[in-house]
């Protein structure tokens, strides 16, 4: 593998006996999120993961998200800055070890949530590649 493919290929991250909240960034229009939570939760618990928290940002549910819609979500972070603190404090107050985003998350947008919460961000999909 070169050096360039190396530095972008995402880290890894096995959740076995690792305590993780659950990020997911769901558009307005989707309305199954709960669903896909609820998956998450169930894949990541399969693993040996316990679920400590859940942190849900919906866009396009209000009017101003509504207008936001066909924009890309924050390069990044992912979140509004608002949902970033949210789930840092749910972070650190149950002590969690990773923060798992449902969506797929670019190497920018694990670097910068990671920084700001203070744990690995990792998405699903990398965690399951890994185990």
């Amino acid at each position: 593998m070169g050096a360039e493919a190396a530095r972008h290929r995402a880290p890894a991250f096995a959740v076995a006996d690792a305590d993780v909240v659950i990020v997911g960034c769901f558009s307005g229009r989707q309305k199954d999120c709960a669903a896909l939570m609820d998956s998450a939760a169930r894949e990541l618990e399969t693993l040996g993961a316990r679920v400590v928290g859940r942190i849900v940002q919906r866009r396009g549910v209000s009017d101003g998200g509504a207008r936001k819609m066909a924009l890309p979500f924050s390069a990044r972070t992912l979140l509004p800055y608002g949902k970033v603190r949210e789930a840092a404090l749910l972070g650190e107050k149950t002590a969690a070890e990773a923060a798992v985003f449902v969506t797929t998350l670019t190497p920018r947008q694990r670097r910068a949530p990671t920084g700001m919460l203070g744990c690995p961000a990792v998405s699903l999909a990398e965690v399951l590649a890994v185990d």
